[in-house]
C-alpha cells in the first residue's frame, strides 16, 4: 500500500497528488512512469512522474480526470493509500547540454515536462518554455516553469492569460523570429504533439514528444503500449516513453487511443449511477 501524503486541486479536473514510495523515488529520473491500480478491482494506468524527493521518499503525480479510474483516483484523500504503484518505468530523458532548448507544454502535459525541463536547465541549455491550457483556470505549475526557463510564454485557447491560441502559434512565431533550437521537447495530447512536430519537421529541429498510450503491464509483454515508429513497431513502456516526434505514425497512434471509448462510457455510467459521483459535472 502506498499511502497519499498530500493532495491539491490545481484545476477543477486536474489533481496533484503526493505518495509515499522511497524506493522508486530513490531511483526516478526526468521522464519516467509509474503504472498504479487504485484496488483490488481496479484497472492498471500509466502516470509520468511530475517530481520526486529522494531525501522524503515521495513521488509528485499530476493528473486530469479523464476516466473512471482518474476520477476515482480524484476522490481519494490525505492519507488514503493506493494498493500497487510500480516503477520506475521507461527510459529516461536524455540530459545534456543540447545548446538552445524550447520545451512545449499542453495542458496537465506540463506536468511531465517540468522535471525535464528543469534538469535540462541545470545541465547548462538556455531553455525556452511554452506552455499552454484551454483558459486561465487549467494552466499548472507556470511559477515552476518559470523558475527553470529563461523565457516563458503562455498561450490559452481563450485568451484568458498569456497569448490568444495554441503553444503551436507561440512556437512558430519564435521560430520564424529566428530561433533555430538544438531541440524540442512537446509533451501533452496527441494532436498537440502531432502539430509541434509537423511544424518542426521543414526547418529540421530534432523533436522529441512523449507518448502515453494505454499500457497494462509496463514490461513490453502485454504488447497494448505498441507505437509505429518509421517502419518498426516500438512498446513504450520499454522503447520509450519519449520517441522522435518526426518518425512517428501518428495516424496509429490516434487509433488506438480510442480503442476502449465504448468501454470507458459503460465504466463512466456505471461510476455515475450512484447519486453522490460528481464526474459529469465535471467534464
Amino acid at each position: 500500500m502506498f499511502k497519499i501524503l498530500r493532495k491539491e486541486v490545481l484545476a477543477s479536473s486536474i489533481k496533484l497528488i503526493e505518495v509515499l514510495a522511497p524506493e522508486i523515488a530513490a531511483k526516478a529520473q526526468p521522464g519516467q512512469f509509474v503504472i498504479l491500480r487504485i484496488d483490488d478491482k481496479g484497472e492498471r494506468i500509466p502516470l509520468t512522474i511530475a517530481d520526486f524527493n529522494r531525501k522524503k521518499g515521495f513521488l509528485t503525480l499530476i493528473f486530469q480526470e479523464v476516466g473512471r479510474t482518474t476520477f476515482d483516483l480524484g476522490k481519494l484523500k490525505e492519507g488514503d493509500s493506493i494498493l500497487d504503484l510500480v516503477g520506475p518505468l521507461g527510459r529516461t530523458s536524455e540530459i545534456k547540454k543540447f545548446g538552445e532548448v524550447i520545451c512545449v507544454g499542453g495542458g496537465v502535459g506540463v506536468a511531465p515536462l517540468y522535471p525535464i525541463t528543469r534538469a535540462l536547465k541545470e545541465a547548462g541549455n538556455k531553455i525556452t518554455s511554452i506552455i499552454g491550457a484551454r483558459s486561465e483556470e487549467f494552466l499548472i505549475l507556470t511559477e515552476e516553469m518559470k523558475a527553470v526557463s529563461d523565457f516563458l510564454y503562455i498561450a490559452t485557447d481563450d485568451g484568458s492569460a498569456g497569448r490568444k491560441g495554441f503553444v503551436t502559434d507561440v512556437l512558430q512565431g519564435v521560430i520564424q523570429g529566428g530561433a533555430r533550437p538544438d531541440l524540442v521537447i512537446a509533451i501533452g495530447p496527441l494532436v498537440m504533439m502531432k502539430a509541434v512536430s509537423d511544424l518542426t519537421r521543414p526547418h529540421e529541429i530534432k523533436t522529441i514528444v512523449s507518448l502515453n498510450p494505454i499500457m497494462v503491464d509496463g514490461t513490453g509483454m502485454c504488447g497494448a503500449c505498441r507505437v509505429s515508429i518509421g517502419e518498426e513497431t516500438k512498446f513504450a513502456c520499454v522503447d520509450g516513453p519519449e520517441f522522435d516526434g518526426h518518425l512517428i505514425e501518428w495516424s496509429i497512434a490516434e487509433l488506438r487511443s480510442r480503442m476502449f471509448q465504448n468501454e470507458e462510457k459503460i465504466a463512466m455510467q456505471d461510476c455515475c449511477s450512484g447519486g453522490d459521483c460528481h464526474c459529469q459535472t465535471q467534464k
